[in-house]
């Protein structure tokens, strides 16, 4: 598992492309496709997840849509139009921060 500090700095980016990847996704939802993905090496409590959905739902990122399920409120999280257009950015940014590391930190990635 990574450190929650590696992870503060990511979470954002991965919110915004797994939304991106995968349409109107609940918390929960989130949380077990990234541990998925990551083959349980990333585990987002909800601790970290929504304040995060939060923030880019402040920032015009996500719009959210409540529905009813039984008795059950459930909020789905999905990307604006803003919020589209940043993902991209956003992943090409840490894409080119992990290089940066590799050279910094003299590593080669595979």
């Amino acid at each position: 598992m990574h450190s929650p500090e590696l992870l503060k700095g990511t979470l954002q980016t991965i919110v915004l492309k797994v939304l991106k990847d995968n349409g109107k996704m609940y918390g929960y939802e989130i949380t077990q496709l990234v541990k998925e993905l990551s083959a349980s090496r990333i585990m987002l409590t909800e601790g970290a997840l929504y304040p995060t959905l939060h923030r880019l739902e402040a920032d015009g990122l996500l719009k959210t849509e409540v529905v009813n399920i039984g008795k059950r409120v459930r909020k789905y999280y999905s990307l604006t139009t803003e919020g589209k257009a940043l993902v991209k950015d956003r992943v090409t940014e840490f894409v080119d921060f992990i290089k940066t590391m590799s050279v910094v930190l003299q590593v080669k990635i595979a």
